[in-house]
């Protein structure tokens, strides 16, 4: 299969038979601030246009994504089980074929194989959902040992980006006091959060320890990437992972 040339497919020792691929915000048939591959069905957008976009989507795959009702939550589903969109923010698939999917326009997409590649999953992993703990309920759902498992951390809002206030530094801090340092001071009351260096703590802990990926802004890229945080109304890309037989 060919992707559009602008899209990332992760550089990871995943085995062969994983699969797995990034939209951006390039190749589809939507316009003005969706401009133009968005997949998003709730953001403003025309329905005709994302269903388009839908559709040039599942030619490129085994068969529809297992679309989820993302929450910013940290429940994870079974994707085979999904029959409509399932309110949770990450699944993880064991049969050949099934696409698990998270849609994400700042958040960071996380995607997981076995070194075997008999388990696929993939987590949207905002703030609120790692604070909750959704990569250690993704990599525990996977039923295999954390320390055979590999991780990619795709396009999210960067470092440079990403100004929070005391209550999410908190949420961490909770959980995980060595967190400090993934927040820098900025302004009063203000600190840059680096969301990558959290979501790799969170593999860490789990014993994930083969984690690859990280480091693309979303914000700063206005012309690959969709971002909320930078515009607002805008529309949604699409991190993915299946297996083949």
């Amino acid at each position: 299969m060919s992707f559009p040339k602008d899209w990332i497919v992760p550089d990871w020792p995943a085995p062969m038979q994983v699969k797995a691929v990034i939209t951006t915000r390039s190749g589809g048939v939507s316009s003005g601030p969706f401009a133009s591959f968005n997949l998003g069905l709730r953001v403003g957008d025309r329905g005709e246009a994302v269903m388009a976009n839908r559709a040039f989507l599942a030619r490129l795959l085994p068969q529809e994504p297992k679309w989820l009702a993302q929450v910013h939550g940290a429940t994870v589903v079974e994707a085979e089980g999904i029959e409509t969109p399932a309110p949770a923010d990450a699944s993880v698939a064991r049969r050949p074929g099934t696409v698990c999917a998270v849609m994400i326009a700042d958040c960071m997409p996380v995607l997981l194989t076995d070194r075997a590649g008999t388990r696929v999953a993939v987590a949207h992993a905002g703030w609120r959902g790692l604070a909750q703990g959704v990569i250690e309920n993704t990599v525990i759902a996977t039923a295999v040992p954390a320390a055979d498992l590999l991780a990619y951390l795709g396009p999210a809002i960067g470092p440079q980006a990403f100004e929070v206030g005391a209550d999410v530094r908190d949420a961490f801090l909770v959980r995980d006091p060595d967190a400090a340092p993934a927040f820098t001071p900025h302004r009063p009351g203000k600190w840059l959060a680096d969301i990558y260096a959290l979501g790799r703590r969170a593999l860490a802990r789990c014993g994930v320890s083969d984690i690859y990926g990280g480091g693309l802004c979303t914000v700063s890229d206005p012309g690959r990437f969709f971002s909320y945080r930078r515009d607002k109304i805008t529309g949604r890309m699409a991190a993915l992972i299946w297996r083949e037989a």
